[in-house]
């Protein structure tokens, strides 16, 4: 989302900084270029310590590291011309991202991809709960007050914040999005992986990108269970992807002796197409408690592949409204095994798929369609900013 948007606004005429650490999200130990020019993108790396993010420890003493180092860069690089975007990782990033920007002059605008602490305390993360939480949460409510707007990722995440008593006026809904120009319908007959994964004489059921903590896989299993008991051989659930519950599959996958389940890494960008065209369905999970605090990005990239959604989750959430608004799949309760197993059965059995949801993509989540949002929304910081002076 970051680079597509960093790239696009380059294009359109925008100076464009990055600030972000020299790690890698999967090798903490690289060493990447402190700066670098990137298709007209200057990008600042900042040091931090580099523990990586499998000990919970030492990924917080990574966050505290960034914060200082990046707090810094950006009190350095800004002035009154400037306009920040802050996103959400590490959380509160936008506290000290507003303190420079009063300090400086700037505008802040934050992109909201998630809701922190309201996050952490429903996956049960003791320290954001009672007091504590409490707090969090008014710096961030600060952070969002004083900013020129606030970029909600969906309808929900705008109730969310509303409630939380942040004016209507500062919050704009910015969907996330799919390159429609690279990820576009693929016929069988046209996708090299579906034989280079043996997959030709399956109906498969794909499940790609990260397999996280918002995220509940019982009822996959469930389903996939049923259709082993049965001998359905033709039904193979395929996961493209990592995350923190990923090996926790994978166990419970091998516990379960599922021979319809398979497992494949995340694939290279240019492949993403094909890897989204090597299923029939894909599933989009999230737990009903995180609804308006996250919104699951790997629709939009479905969505434009023109594969149908089998979206497990609640019935009133973002996903559930968006494929009822496209016809383009089902929404099943958590826990319904025996639901999913019906609602691919019926995907199943139908004659022929057509792509499904791609013209709703076309006029609302292709990337142009985004990019336009976003120019318009700095240009207006950009003029209230001038305003002021």
């Amino acid at each position: 989302m970051l680079s597509d948007l960093a790239f696009g606004l380059v294009s359109r005429g925008f100076d464009v900084h990055v600030v972000t650490s020299r790690q890698r999200y999967d090798d903490p130990k690289a060493e990447l270029p402190a700066q670098e020019t990137i298709r007209g993108v200057q990008v600042i790396r900042v040091k931090t310590t580099s523990f990586g993010r499998r000990n919970t420890l030492g990924r917080l003493v990574d966050y505290l590291g960034f914060y200082a180092s990046a707090t810094w860069a950006l009190f350095k690089l800004a002035d009154r011309e400037t306009i920040v975007i802050a996103k959400t990782d590490p959380p509160l990033i936008s506290v000290p991202a507003a303190a420079i920007c009063k300090l400086r002059g700037a505008s802040l605008v934050n992109w909201l991809q998630d809701l922190f602490p309201e996050v952490a305390t429903a996956l049960g993360i003791p320290a954001t709960k009672g007091t504590m939480g409490e707090l969090l949460k008014r710096m961030r409510n600060w952070s969002l007050h004083t900013a020129h707007c606030n970029v909600a990722i969906g309808q929900r995440m705008q109730e969310q914040l509303i409630a939380q008593k942040i004016p209507a006026e500062k919050i704009k809904v910015i969907h996330n999005w799919a390159d429609g120009s690279s990820i576009k319908p693929v016929q069988p007959e046209e996708n090299p992986l579906l034989s280079e994964w043996n997959l030709q004489s399956k109906f498969v059921v794909g499940y790609s990108g990260n397999l996280g903590k918002a995220h509940e896989f019982e009822t996959i299993l469930a389903a996939a269970k049923l259709f082993e008991s049965r001998q359905q051989n033709d039904v193979l659930f395929l996961f493209i992807g990592g995350g923190a519950q990923a090996e926790q599959v994978r166990k419970a996958a091998e516990k379960y002796g599922l021979s319809n389940v398979l497992f494949k890494p995340y694939q290279p960008r240019n492949l993403l197409h094909l890897s989204l065209g090597a299923a029939d369905a894909h599933l989009v999970v999230l737990r009903p408690e995180l609804e308006g605090l996250i919104v699951p990005s790997k629709f939009y990239g479905i969505a434009a592949a023109g594969r149908p959604v089998l979206f497990i989750g609640s019935p009133d959430g973002e996903v559930a409204s968006l494929i009822a608004s496209s016809a383009s799949g089902e929404q099943i309760d958590p826990g319904d095994g025996e639901a999913l197993a019906a609602a691919i059965l019926r995907l199943k059995n139908t004659v022929q798929i057509k792509p499904t949801g791609r013209s709703l993509f076309e006029s609302h989540f292709d990337f142009p369609v985004a990019l336009s949002q976003w120019c318009q929304l700095l240009n207006s910081a950009a003029d209230a900013a001038k305003s002021r002076v």
